[in-house]
Formats: C-alpha cells, sequence, structure tokens
C-alpha cells in the first residue's frame, strides 16, 4: 500500500483526512508540525507528503526544503488556505508537486495524491534517450546528464521535458500541457507551469545552444 505522510496543525481536520485515505487503501503516517513530520520523514520514507502550509514551529514550505535536500523525487502537496499567487508559486519553487486549497474535497485530494503516485516505470515512456545539445535525457529513469554528472527530475519535469524534447523546434501548447499534465488550465496552474519551465532552463543552462523560448500567448519551444 502506498505509504502518505500527512502533516497538519488542525487535530479534527488531520484525524478525518487520515482516516479517509486510509480507508481508500493508503498507510497514513500523521504528525501536527513541520518539525514531527520532517522526522517521520526520516523515519518511514513515505511515497508521498501531504502537508499544511502554515503550522507551528516549521512552516510546509520549509519542511519541504528540507526533505528536497534528502529526496529530489518523492512527491510534496501543500494544503493551503493561502489564495495570493505568490505564496502559490514559492511552494511549486521550492520543490512541490501540486497545492489544494482550503476548504478542499476529500474526493479531490485522493484523486490528485493517486494521479502523483502514478506509476514511473520504463513502460510509460518510449525506450528513447534524447539528446539535448551536450546533455542526455533518459525519462525513463528521469535523468538529465551532462559530462558524467546527473541531474534527478521529478515525474512532471520528466514528462514537461519529455514533451518538449518530441516537439523539438515545435510549439509546446500552453493549455494543452496543462490538461495532460495538472488537469485543468486555471491561472493558479499556469503559473506553476511557468515556475516549471524555469526551472528546466535552470537544468539546461551549461549549454547555451539550449533554449526553451516562450512562444506569447501559446506555450513553449525546445530550441537546440
Amino acid at each position: 500500500m502506498p505509504k502518505v505522510l500527512l502533516i497538519e496543525d488542525e487535530p479534527a481536520l488531520g484525524m478525518i483526512v487520515k482516516d479517509s485515505l486510509t480507508y481508500c487503501g493508503f498507510t497514513v503516517f500523521y504528525a501536527e508540525n513541520g518539525v514531527a513530520g520532517l522526522a517521520q520523514f526520516e523515519e518511514h520514507q513515505p511515497d508521498i507528503v501531504v502537508a499544511d502550509v502554515m503550522m507551528p514551529d516549521m512552516d510546509g514550505f520549509t519542511m519541504a526544503e528540507h526533505i528536497r535536500r534528502q529526496d529530489p523525487n518523492v512527491p510534496i502537496m501543500f494544503l493551503t488556505a493561502r489564495s495570493q499567487t505568490d505564496d502559490v508559486v514559492k511552494g511549486f519553487e521550492l520543490g512541490g508537486n501540486d497545492y489544494l486549497k482550503k476548504p478542499f474535497s476529500l474526493d479531490e485530494l485522493v484523486v490528485r495524491i493517486k494521479a502523483l503516485l502514478r506509476p514511473r516505470n520504463a513502460d510509460t515512456f518510449p525506450l528513447t534517450v534524447f539528446k539535448i545539445g551536450r546533455y542526455a535525457f533518459d525519462p525513463a529513469k528521469q535523468k538529465l546528464s551532462l559530462d558524467g554528472r546527473e541531474i534527478s527530475l521529478s515525474h512532471r519535469e520528466a514528462e514537461l521535458l519529455r514533451r518538449l524534447c518530441e516537439l523539438r523546434n515545435q510549439v509546446l501548447e500552453k493549455n494543452a500541457v496543462l490538461l495532460e499534465l495538472w488537469g485543468d488550465d486555471t491561472f493558479f496552474n499556469g503559473r506553476s507551469l511557468d515556475v516549471f519551465i524555469t526551472r528546466l532552463r535552470r537544468y539546461l543552462k551549461e549549454d547555451p545552444k539550449v533554449q526553451i523560448v516562450n512562444i506569447r500567448g501559446v506555450g513553449y519551444k525546445l530550441i537546440n
């Protein structure tokens, strides 16, 4: 059974979510603050982290930074009452994979968790290693390599880069990729996509011939 680490500082809500996820077949470890959540992460090595943002002792963003130093790939979903775009973008910049605004539907939470836990094995991808300038990208392993060094990509980063590679020198439409990878093309998800594009540019910056360019109002294009 998939292991979920749930960190929520409202005990009543935390127990409702924990019981619901357990009923749906997940093994759930629960903590009420970021410090305890980080300790639970180190002890149990969960398959996914679901964390409130506003918590005592250590907030969700700070906890996510610590987790990302230990594991660059484990999916992290933020639960947040915040609606400011900058807060949402900050969550993605710190390594978050998804967010859900409070109050939320438990059914939607389960669907999003399952989407983030979707099997990431070699059968998901064609047996192709893409050459991107001086880089080699293996989507099956979610690895980007340069001169013997490897960068581990998250599932969503790998999916996004794979689509860019498949449409090399063509436009990857923003709305299409939002619907495929995020489930809808809302404004906040559009900002999240922009953050992921920025991450990929940072990973590819050592080869100046490789560019991901914005096609205003349409999408993105990988050029090399």
